[in-house]
This record gives C-alpha cells, sequence and structure tokens, in this order.
C-alpha cells in the first residue's frame, strides 16, 4: 500500500509543478530572472527576429516601410475585404478558402511574410499553420488592418 501513496504524491507534485509552469505571473516572482527572459523573448519578438510570432502594427509599418529581402504580405482575408483596403503590395489567400491550407503549402516557407487579416484572429490561425508547415520568418501584425488602419496608415484599393 505505500507505493501507490508514493507514487500517488509524486504524480500529485509533478501536477502541480506542471501548472505552476504555465506562464502565470507568479513565475516572475518565483526567480528573478524568470521574468526578465520572457521579456527578453518578447523583446526580440518586436525587433523583428525571424520565426512565427506576432508583432505591433507599429512593427509592422517599419517592416513594410523597409522590407527584407523577397518580403511577402499576404492578406488572409476575403476578396470583398481585399478591395476594400489591403496593404500595397499584398497577395491574398482567402482563409476560408477550402484549399487555404494547399495554398499556404505551396508558398516559399524560407522567405520572410507579413501576415494580416481583419482583426488577427485568422491570421494567428493562419500563422500556426505556417509554423507547422516549417516557415522561418513569419510577422503576424497584432490586431490585423483593423489597428493598421486605426493608427492611421496607408491602404490601396
Amino acid at each position: 500500500m505505500f507505493a501507490p501513496r508514493s507514487l500517488a504524491a509524486v504524480l500529485v507534485a509533478l501536477l502541480t509543478l506542471a501548472s505552476a509552469c504555465g506562464g502565470s505571473s507568479s513565475d516572475a516572482t518565483a526567480s528573478p530572472d524568470a521574468g526578465t527572459s520572457a521579456a527578453a523573448a518578447d523583446d526580440s519578438a518586436s525587433e523583428g527576429t525571424p520565426g512565427v510570432r506576432v508583432v505591433s502594427v507599429d512593427d509592422a509599418l517599419a517592416i513594410a516601410e523597409n522590407p527584407p529581402a523577397d518580403l511577402v504580405i499576404l492578406d488572409v482575408r476575403t476578396a470583398d475585404e481585399f478591395a476594400e483596403g489591403h496593404l500595397e503590395g499584398a497577395m491574398m489567400i482567402d482563409f476560408y478558402a477550402e484549399d487555404f491550407a494547399a495554398q499556404l503549402g505551396e508558398l516559399d516557407p524560407t522567405v520572410p511574410y507579413l501576415l494580416y487579416c481583419r482583426s488577427g484572429n485568422r491570421s494567428g490561425q493562419a500563422a500556426a499553420m505556417m509554423a507547422d508547415l516549417g516557415f522561418v520568418d513569419v510577422a503576424d501584425v497584432d490586431g490585423g488592418i483593423s489597428a493598421w488602419t486605426g493608427k492611421g496608415f496607408p491602404v490601396v484599393k
């Protein structure tokens, strides 16, 4: 009987530890470096570090105005939304298209992408798909084109 109780105690301890490592704000108080490393990771993402990441509209504007070589601006809204206004030079793949995943799979995963939708929901899902497909540099615009136009940044029709 002692072994099952010990096993149960170990499992409870492991589950408690695992839930504590979930990224709550208490992590910063557990170790002085824990919050610093998380902040550093957030800072590096906003500075344009390659990978699949969310960027502010200000960072997105900086990327669009000073684009890396081969930048693809990818709009994942519908054709009607795209016609209402989009970022200059953007290509569109409709997130709701039946073959959306296949169309993403046809893109070059080694070039940089600036990805957006209306509010960030569809582009967030697309970014996760792109990560799964091995894309190496995807900047997903936080708040989408709504945040972009909310700042008065330019669109073309």
